[in-house]
């Protein structure tokens, strides 16, 4: 997984998503990371061709695009849910602070359209990363949940 990540895990994950290989293409981080530092970002794109095909869009103003084109309200629910998923894994009697925001640690809009398309990979309901898997052109296979 270092190799994939470009360093060390910070935290506990798992695989959530495999690509056709067999090798890690998303995974599922804890919310927080080893040290007790709060982690926003639950789904988390490992893949590198995957990767370097998001970049691209990104580069070429992806972000600004998705959220021209994405409906702001179901953005909005995504980030909800994201944040509802990852905070139901935080014990009730958790003091500290605590991961914030939704997808890739945002409240509102889209910050990053690798973190949108990760949570879309392993079954999530988010609008951006459907709207992303349509724009980098690959063949990409949706875990079900």
């Amino acid at each position: 997984m270092a190799r994939l990540l470009g360093r060390s895990p910070a935290g506990s994950f798992v695989v959530v998503v495999r690509g056709a290989a067999g090798t890690p293409a998303v995974i599922a981080n804890a919310p927080f990371l080893a040290d007790g530092t709060p982690m926003p970002t639950r789904y988390w794109l490992v893949d590198p061709v995957l990767v370097t095909a998001v970049s691209r869009v990104e580069s070429a103003g992806g972000v600004q695009q998705a959220e021209a084109e994405v409906d702001p309200e179901a953005v909005a629910l995504a980030h909800r849910r994201y944040a509802a998923e990852r905070d139901a894994l935080i014990p009730a009697d958790h003091l500290g602070p605590r991961p914030s925001g939704g997808v890739g640690g945002t409240r509102t809009g889209v910050k990053c359209l690798h973190a949108h398309l990760a949570w879309w990979l392993a079954g999530g309901p988010d609008p951006v990363g459907e709207w992303t898997v349509r724009r980098i052109g690959l063949a990409v296979r949706r875990e079900g949940r």
